[in-house]
């Protein structure tokens, strides 16, 4: 039995495959079981923040599974505090940490923080939270009710959590608070939405707005998060200071944890919320890992030049092939070209894949580029290379 047909036989199919096995990754390079070589631009779908096969990353972890790789959280986990230390260090805020296993949960428990905010801090109960359309926050039911895109509301999940309403803009936000509003979520760059940055003075008006009005600002920065965008966190980037903050995605270099900030530390109670997995051994070590990979990334300065190389070779290839693309959008290593139509995008996604080039697609027709933080110039120079090879006969 090949293993698409072992794939095919055992696992569900949610997803639509390409059928490469790969066996090997190094850096921004994987290699298929021929040996044929990739160049990555998608690192996991922004999760290989430091690469493939990072010998700092995988010694860290494999010296932590020599001791312990996981006790439950009602015992005191040294790197789970080590961890939420040096986050909140590096993002600048006045937070406490939860730690969960993916983004979607650390949007619900965003969430759960909002909503028990909102019966305990008001005489009348506030719950609605307002997001943004073409947003996404995930998977569960919740966090897709939670996400402004009506093709993921199919009534085959129905009926959905109540008290979620979404606005075209951040400028349709205000209207759109009322006396049962307790908190606006979004995402600074909208990733699965089409890499789309809202506007910095907009951002911080609304904060102001929502911070005078007593209404909850969380950024969700599972994409955003861990350096993607240039700082610690595009809230950093963005000169603000949310009520709550999540990320998940790079924070592991691969290994899976998400993780909720807040600085309503009081908020939630022993037995309020809760993790089987998250925050153990073995997740918390191999995010100090990433953290000092990547601080070092960005103390040097390399992370910066990386970021400005990377974006001079992207709008290279929007000026050459304005005949395909609308424009290049994006902050920091996430980044897309807006293609002129969802055939367009179809064709480059397929074209790249014959090419040994694995990149993303998003929303609104955009081809979606999040290369690992830690990748070499070599490494872009080839794989826009190969890029140019996959639109060029278009």
């Amino acid at each position: 039995m090949t293993l698409e047909e072992l794939d095919k036989k055992y696992v569900l199919q949610t997803y639509a495959r390409d059928y490469t096995n790969f066996v090997k990754g190094v850096g921004a390079t994987l290699y298929d079981e021929d040996g044929n070589n990739y160049i990555d631009f998608a690192s996991g779908i922004a999760v290989n923040s430091v690469g493939h096969g990072n010998e700092r990353l995988t010694s860290a972890i494999c010296e932590q599974a020599k001791k312990i790789i996981h006790v439950s959280n009602l015992q005191v986990i040294e790197p789970q505090a080590k961890l939420a230390e040096r986050m909140v260090t590096l993002s600048g805020y006045d937070m406490g940490v939860f730690f969960a296993n993916s983004g979607a949960e650390a949007n619900e428990g965003a969430i759960k923080i909002a909503r028990k905010y909102g019966e305990t801090q008001f005489d009348k109960k506030r719950y609605k939270v307002i997001t943004l359309e073409h947003s996404f926050h995930g998977r569960t039911i919740t966090t897709v009710k939670a996400t402004g895109q009506e093709s993921f509301h199919t009534p085959h999940f129905s009926p959905y959590p109540d008290g979620f309403g979404y606005v075209p803009s951040i400028a349709d936000v205000y209207d759109a608070i009322d006396d049962e509003t307790v908190a606006v979520l979004l995402e600074l760059v909208q990733g699965e939405g089409g890499v789309q940055p809202f506007e910095k003075e907009e951002v911080q008006k609304l904060t102001a707005y929502l911070k005078e009005k007593d209404v909850l600002l969380i950024v969700d920065e599972v994409q955003t998060g861990v350096y993607r965008t240039g700082e610690f966190l595009a809230s950093n980037l963005y000169e603000i200071e949310p009520d709550i903050i999540t990320l998940a995605k790079g924070l592991g270099g691969g290994v899976p944890i998400g993780a909720v900030m807040t600085k309503h530390k009081d908020i939630l109670k022993a037995g309020d919320h809760g993790s089987t997995f998250g925050g153990n051994y073995l997740s918390t070590a191999a995010g100090l890992a990433v953290l000092d990979i990547l601080s070092e990334e960005y103390d040097s300065g390399r992370l910066h030049e990386t970021l400005l190389y990377f974006e001079g070779k992207l709008q290279e290839m929007a000026v050459k092939y304005e005949n395909l693309f609308e424009k290049e959008v994006g902050l920091g290593l996430m980044r897309g070209l807006r293609a002129k139509s969802a055939e367009i995008q179809g064709d480059v996604l397929k074209n790249a894949l014959k090419e040994r080039l694995i990149i993303l697609k998003a929303g609104r027709n955009t081809v979606r580029f999040l290369p690992s933080l830690t990748i070499t110039k070599a490494e872009i120079d080839e794989g826009f290379k190969r890029f140019e090879a996959a639109v060029s006969s278009l």
